[in-house]
C-alpha cells in the first residue's frame, strides 16, 4: 500500500477508536445513573470489540497501529521506516482529535471541549507503564511466534487492563491527547497528560528492550 492510503487507514482508524471510546463513555454514564462500574464495563467492552474489528479490518492496509508508540516501536525494529512512522504518528493524533470531535457531535454536546477530569497520582502513572509495557510486549511477542492472534489479543489485553490498571489503560500518546479534549466520561484533564505520556514511553521502551533480551539468540 502507498503512504497515502496506509495514513488514512491509521486517521480512520484512530478516529473510529476514539469515537468508541468517547462515545461508549458518554453513553455508559448516561444509562448507568451514576453507577461507574456498569459505566467502565461498557466502555470496555465497547472499546476492545471496536479495537478487534478496527485492527482486523485495517490491519492489512496499514499494520493498524492507531498508537505512536507502536509506530514508534515498529520504526526502531525496522519494519517502517522513519519518515512512515512521523506521517503515522501525524494520521493517528488528527484521527484522533476528529474522532473526539465525532463523538461530541453525535450526542449533541459542544464540539470543543477541555477535560477537568484531574489523573494526577503517581500510581495512575505506574498504571500507564504497566498498560503500555503489556500492550507493546503483546505485539512484539506475537509479531515473533503467532501473528495471527495479534488482534484478538491486543483487543483482550486492553480490555482487561481497563479493569486492572489504575489509570483505566490509555497506552497511546494519541488517545491521551484526544481525551484531554472531552470533559466526558473518557477525558483526562490537560494537566494530567504529561504523567500519562511519560508512563506510555517509559513502558514502551522497557517492553522493546525485554522483548529484544528475551528473544536475543543463545
Amino acid at each position: 500500500m502507498s503512504l497515502a492510503r496506509a495514513a488514512a487507514a491509521e486517521a480512520i482508524g484512530t478516529a473510529l477508536l476514539l469515537a468508541i471510546v468517547v462515545g461508549s463513555g458518554i453513553m455508559g454514564e448516561r444509562l448507568a445513573q451514576g453507577n461507574l462500574a456498569v459505566a467502565l464495563l461498557a466502555n470496555s467492552i465497547a472499546t476492545g470489540a471496536g479495537l478487534y474489528a478496527l485492527i482486523v479490518m485495517l490491519g492489512p492496509i496499514s499494520g493498524a497501529h492507531f498508537n505512536p508508540v507502536v509506530s514508534a516501536v515498529s520504526a526502531l525494529r525496522k519494519t517502517l521506516r522513519g519518515r512512515d512512522c512521523i506521517v503515522y504518528a501525524l494520521a493517528q493524533v488528527l484521527g484522533a482529535a476528529a474522532g473526539v470531535l465525532i463523538a461530541h457531535a453525535m450526542f449533541g454536546l459542544p464540539l470543543f471541549q477541555v477535560s477537568g477530569h484531574l489523573r494526577p497520582t503517581a500510581g495512575e502513572g505506574l498504571g500507564e507503564f504497566v498498560a503500555t509495557f503489556g500492550l507493546v510486549l503483546v505485539i512484539l511477542l506475537l509479531s515473533k511466534f503467532r501473528p495471527a492472534a495479534i488482534p484478538l489479543a491486543v483487543a483482550a489485553f486492553i480490555t482487561s487492563a481497563y479493569w486492572f490498571t489504575s489509570s483505566t489503560s490509555f497506552a497511546n500518546p494519541a488517545v491521551t491527547l484526544a481525551r484531554a479534549m472531552t470533559d466526558t466520561f473518557a477525558g483526562i484533564s490537560p494537566t494530567s497528560v504529561p504523567l500519562f505520556l511519560s508512563g506510555q514511553l517509559a513502558g514502551a521502551i522497557a517492553a522493546t528492550l525485554f522483548a529484544r533480551w528475551l528473544l536475543r539468540p543463545q
